[in-house]
């Protein structure tokens, strides 16, 4: 097995823990910001400590880096933390299996950024795997009781936040690897791991910041929420390293299409652990999407 094969794996692995414990702070000790922030906050002290370990044990000097490498640090960074505030605000409106499949767009979502961005070409067959997955997205969107036209349940909350996630998370991970390739070292978990110290630093300053200004009281919560919040830091950070190290090693198309199988870790704990059901029609969307997101990276 490739290493970034197995890197992919354990990312989605990492970041379903820590989406399982974003969605418990989040459903009463914190709003859907503090639960975004509490990912960053106690992830921080982790990856300086453990990049800064890196450095020590390995004897390598700071690298050197481009000015593109902010650009895309912030890029990344700022989407990142739209997308998981999109994800965690997702949770109150459907169940944690469906919130993961609509985050998984993000992986059809570049392919179409990518089109228009970059000028990527996308065959007939590529552009059907599109469309499967747009239908697995409207099956999902579908409102218990809502009545109306078919295209109307784009509209709805769920469907909004879901495919705003997977926008975001999309951009992050372009930013991210982006930021990774401007540093000059041959070492890729050495240009993970400072990339990655960097923007969760420059994360959790910001929201920080933001939160105090525009929800009072909530920086606290989130500082008494610790004993849980901080096992969502380390799993966030464990996550976000094997992304990070992945994106070094191959394109984030790739990444991500292995990354699928985060999917799957949801299903599971979406019925171990919340005692969530899933209907019928939901494991059809979910099935829908999985095979487009699959066929988009393999015909592209």
């Amino acid at each position: 097995m490739e290493p970034w094969i197995f890197l992919s794996i354990a990312a989605a692995a990492f970041q379903t823990l820590r989406f399982m414990l974003q969605k418990h702070l989040s459903m009463g000790a914190l709003s859907a910001g503090g639960a975004t922030l509490a990912r960053f906050f106690y992830s921080a002290p982790f990856v300086v400590a453990l990049s800064m370990g890196y450095l020590a044990a390995t004897g390598a000097t700071w690298p050197g880096y481009t000015p593109l490498f902010w650009a895309y640090a912030v890029a990344g960074g700022l989407a990142q933390i739209l997308a998981t505030w999109c994800v965690v605000a997702l949770f109150a409106e459907r169940n944690f299996a469906v919130g993961i499949t609509f985050k998984k767009t993000e992986v059809v979502q570049t392919a179409l950024v990518g089109l228009v961005i970059l000028g990527d070409r996308i065959t007939w067959l590529g552009l059907g795997a599109i469309l499967l997955g747009l239908i697995g997205v409207l099956i999902l969107s579908e409102t218990p009781g809502f009545e109306g036209r078919w295209w109307r349940r784009f509209g709805n909350r769920a469907a909004a936040l879901g495919l705003a996630s997977g926008a975001f998370f999309a951009v992050s991970a372009v930013g991210y690897r982006g930021a990774t390739l401007e540093i000059a070292s041959a070492d890729p978990l050495l240009r993970a791991g400072l990339s990655l110290m960097m923007v969760t630093v420059m994360q959790a300053v910001a929201l920080t910041l933001w939160l105090m200004w525009r929800e009072p009281g909530q920086v606290g919560r989130v500082i008494a929420a610790r004993r849980t919040a901080v096992w969502m830091g380390l799993t966030g950070m464990a996550g976000s390293l094997c992304w990070f190290t992945a994106f070094t090693l191959q394109n984030a198309a790739m990444v991500f299409a292995v990354g699928q199988v985060e999917v799957i870790f949801s299903l599971f704990a979406s019925v171990l652990f919340f005692g969530e059901r899933i209907t019928r029609r939901e494991g059809w969307g979910i099935a829908l999407i999985t095979l487009s997101v699959i066929a988009v990276v393999a015909l592209r």
